[in-house]
């Protein structure tokens, strides 16, 4: 098979090939509003639901380079002193958080250090912010810290100081082993430092490394993505988590084929499903096992766990700090303002930097459980009944017979398992459990 999209596509198939397609949340963010923010104090001055677990998010939104595909707030142009200005805001943040009823004296389950690229900060940088989290947030009891890696960031040194702060889960950002391939996209490291980092990582005793991969990079071929399975599993990585490539509207290579000045060919849909698919098969091969519609893992206890994701997946709280970051309280959804300025601002006010947010209905709230276990790849029924008392086999029948008679999944007794074919295209199915006045709604 060959990437299926020519240099002469219509207008309306490059348009075809731009939007969000990943669905991390539900109801949409699209749909989330500032005038809904007393909603969210209302959350967090409020106690906590009894039993419910609590996470902490901190996003580091700094990177070497830009991707050409990356729709994430990330910023390239910060100095040191900018990004130290930041970082002091990230922790006032956490402070000011921390005070609030909903939060106060709640054990952390699980903390994840996103991006952007958290290992671009320096040692001294990273050693203070955690300092003065662990002081009002302690995390001594958790389950799972992850970190994000970008290769061409880390030293010795800086991965001693990740492991001394006690991240157990490293995950470090490949996408591919083609150095042409990275060089297109925009990415920032090639392959020769993800060489030169991967005995340090070994010799440190992470408990998980997990390295992301992505299908559909432009300029990628079927030879050069078999290449590039061939030497992740050389390098027999804990897990690895394989993303199909979207372009949603805010990327570099969305503008260009928005503005028809992007000439080169782009893999389709079905394409990327197919190397995929591959690479699945690939893993599998060498002893993996699913652990979502994305990611396969060596079947070695503690190691192939994935906290974060389980826990946000099955209705945890979690405070994302930083710009732009998400969170989800005592069933309020809410996002922090966008603008660096802004944020900064807020923070320095001694304010939470709020930007929109959504209180949901217990029916959003089963909905959102539903469509973010359909992607681990099999449903209980059983889990709904006794925590939202809803038979969902039952409640969405239309959706599931459809989606069945469609060959995207099976219904099996109180199970619901995705077929292949569904696994691959797991997100695009979701919105078939959306209410009506959501699917239409704007994603981001």
């Amino acid at each position: 098979m060959t990437q299926a999209v020519s240099e002469h596509r219509s207008d309306a198939d490059k348009t075809a090939e731009i939007g969000s397609v990943f669905v991390s949340n539900y109801p949409p963010f699209g749909v989330w509003r500032p005038e809904n923010l007393a909603d969210v104090h209302a959350a967090l001055d409020a106690p906590p639901l009894p039993g419910v677990p609590l996470g902490l998010y901190l996003h580091i939104p700094f990177c070497r380079k830009r991707c050409k595909f990356c729709y994430f707030r990330v910023y390239t142009d910060k100095n040191a002193d900018e990004i130290g200005t930041y970082l002091d805001a990230l922790a006032a943040e956490v402070e000011l958080l921390a005070k609030k009823p909903a939060i106060a004296g709640r054990p952390l389950h699980f903390v994840y250090f996103g991006g952007g690229t958290p290992s671009y900060v320096s040692v001294r940088q990273l050693e203070e912010l955690v300092a003065r989290v662990q002081a009002v947030l302690p995390w001594t009891g958790v389950e799972e810290i992850t970190f994000e890696c970008e290769p061409g960031t880390l030293t010795r040194s800086k991965l001693e100081a990740i492991r001394g702060i006690g991240v157990t889960r490293l995950s470090l950002g490949i996408e591919n082993f083609d150095d042409a391939i990275l060089r297109e996209n925009g990415r920032a490291h090639v392959s020769t430092e993800i060489y030169r980092v991967l005995p340090w990582i070994r010799e440190l005793g992470f408990d998980q490394l997990n390295v992301d991969l992505i299908a559909g990079m432009v300029g990628e071929s079927w030879e050069s993505w078999r290449e590039t399975v061939r030497k992740t599993l050389e390098i027999e990585p804990d897990s690895v988590t394989i993303y199909q490539m979207e372009l949603p509207y805010n990327t570099v290579y969305s503008q260009d084929l928005l503005g028809g000045t992007f000439q080169q060919p782009l893999a389709d849909w079905p394409t990327k499903r197919a190397w995929q698919d591959f690479a699945f098969a690939e893993l599998a091969a060498a002893g993996y096992v699913l652990s979502s519609a994305y990611t396969m893992v060596r079947p070695k206890g503690a190691s192939s766990s994935f906290v974060y994701r389980d826990s946000v997946w099955h209705g945890s709280d979690m405070v994302g700090a930083g710009v732009a970051s998400f969170s989800h309280v005592s069933g309020v959804h809410f996002q922090n303002v966008a603008g660096w300025g802004e944020y900064l601002a807020r923070v320095a006010e001694g304010h939470l930097p709020l930007g929109r947010g959504l209180a949901t209905t217990g029916r959003e709230r089963l909905t959102r459980e539903m469509i973010l276990q359909l992607k681990l790849g099999t449903l209980q029924a059983a889990y709904f009944r006794e925590k939202f008392g809803v038979d969902v086999l039952a409640e969405f029948a239309p959706a599931w017979q459809r989606l069945e008679e469609e060959e995207m999944l099976r219904l099996e007794g109180g199970t619901v398992a995705l077929t292949r074919a569904g696994l691959l295209q797991v997100d695009r199915l979701l919105p078939s459990f959306y209410e009506d006045r959501y699917r239409n709604a704007r994603y981001t």
